[in-house]
């Protein structure tokens, strides 16, 4: 990290340390009966990220999730999620199927979305049904996945919790109005209430409950941070001819002075002087000169941006990087709870997002659903019983792998239909995991690549807003 970097983020920690212990407080719910099971299987606490980046340096900015994660974990420099979008990559994540398996591909019907997965018959087929079957209390809080909305969360429910608390579109995105819908209670709009902290508050609620229950417990921690705010204007949330207005994730009010003067990381590819050209050509030109292409097909003829859309990209990313702010803090309080309750030591954590995120590399505007690296290159850190602290790994891995390491961990035999492999996680294993494991994995990409914010494809602004992938 640059000393820069860390110097600043150590003011910071400093200075939020105290208001971020209070930030969540308790979720009354009924007590749960504990079973024969007891704790001796670890639990896992999984929080899954929207939109976060690993290439454009977004964890640096996150005091807490250095020291707890990567300070004390295994960092993964190259896991890959299988589809750069939301729905179709949580599907392929709690399943272990890549999208051509779940047939769930898109956002949206009819192609994708929470109808899509029901429909596939997936909602009983997934990773909370088999833990629950296999004694573990499963809770999740946050975005599950879209097209999950108000007029169809009870359609049916979401099989496989002991306790849920679900973001609901058509809000989902809005920062500052979301509606939630707890277990099988009507949804409850938090209008005014920022989203990250809401869900902080859900969190502690079921972390207190699965703790008092005495069972092994499974507990996702869904923000939708720091994806950018969409607000659906009219109509059905899942209407595809329905218009949306997607700006900048906004900022909690205590994060809004943050990050003044950071910029995007300016990489070789970012708004690159000169892009790729035709193939032919480009081959012929890169053998010559060493220059490496920016992008194919369309990404080759974008033009180059201007000042004034570098600034904005600019602002972009320090929006995104204030967002982060809440999910690091509630990342503290987490484990600062864990070890309260003498559970830590028994528990593993994920951190990981759904996709990644481009911000003027290749020329593009603030988006995702692309082949590059900004896109599909995402984090993950586990902490855990046997992971070795601080240490980093190059074994190549992906979503589709993730539940087969879920079940590995917990004793479950590994299904067949699985398109993952359980990835190793303890020291004595890393070292003939890297030499054993295949390096691949699966990609796939399907729509277009929708162009976020006030900028399109174009020169001007809104101009040419999306492009086949």
């Amino acid at each position: 990290m640059p000393s820069s970097i860390a110097i600043a983020l150590t003011l910071i920690l400093i200075a939020r340390a105290a208001l971020a212990r209070d930030l969540i407080s308790r979720d009354m719910q009924h007590p749960l009966t504990s079973s024969s099971f007891g704790n001796s299987r670890p639990n896992i606490v999984f929080f899954l990220t929207d939109d976060q980046d690993a290439h454009l340096d977004s964890l640096s900015y996150q005091p807490f999730v250095q020291k707890h994660l990567v300070n004390e974990g295994l960092a993964f420099q190259r896991h890959f999620c299988t589809v750069a979008l939301c729905c179709p990559s949580r599907v392929n994540l709690w399943t272990g199927k890549a999208a051509h398996n779940t047939n769930v591909t898109d956002v949206n019907p009819p192609y994708g979305g929470y109808p899509k997965f029901v429909s596939q018959g997936l909602n009983e087929q997934y990773l909370p049904v088999w833990l629950q079957d296999a004694g573990y209390n499963t809770f999740y809080t946050g975005k599950l996945f879209n097209a999950h909305t108000v007029e169809n969360h009870h359609s049916p429910y979401p099989a496989g919790f002991t306790g849920s608390d679900f973001l609901l579109d058509p809000y989902t995105y809005e920062y500052l109005n979301s509606t939630w819908q707890r277990n099988r209670d009507p949804p409850v709009s938090h209008e005014g209430q920022y989203t990250t902290d809401v869900l902080a508050h859900k969190a502690k609620g079921f972390l207190d409950d699965a703790v008092k229950a005495g069972e092994p417990f499974f507990l996702t921690i869904a923000p939708v941070a720091p994806h950018s705010n969409v607000e659906v204007h009219g109509g059905s949330a899942i209407d595809p001819q329905g218009s949306f207005t997607i700006t900048p994730p906004i900022s909690a009010e205590r994060h809004k002075h943050l990050f003044t003067n950071v910029k995007i990381p300016r990489t070789d590819h970012f708004n690159p002087e000169k892009a790729g050209r035709p193939h032919l050509y480009s081959i012929a030109i890169c053998m010559l000169t060493m220059m490496q292409p920016s992008g194919a097909n369309w990404v080759h003829r974008l033009p180059r941006q201007s000042d004034a859309q570098v600034d904005y990209n600019d602002e972009f990313y320090r929006s995104r990087l204030r967002a982060l702010q809440p999910i690091d803090e509630l990342v503290d309080n987490v484990f600062r709870l864990l070890d309260d309750y003498g559970i830590l030591d028994n528990t593993y954590v994920f951190y990981t997002s759904d996709n990644g995120y481009h911000i003027g590399q290749h020329r593009l505007p603030p988006g995702k659903e692309c082949g590059y690296e900004e896109d599909v290159n995402i984090p993950l850190i586990v902490r855990g019983p046997g992971i070795p602290r601080g240490s980093a790994t190059d074994q190549v891995t992906s979503h589709t792998d993730l539940v087969p390491t879920i079940f590995d961990l917990v004793g479950l035999e590994i299904k067949d239909d699985f398109d993952g492999a359980a990835i190793k996680l303890h020291e004595d294993e890393l070292q003939e995991s890297l030499r054993t494991r295949q390096e691949h994995v699966n990609l796939e990409y399907w729509g277009f690549a929708l162009a976020e914010g006030k900028y399109g494809y174009g020169e001007g602004e809104a101009e040419g807003n999306d492009c086949q992938t």
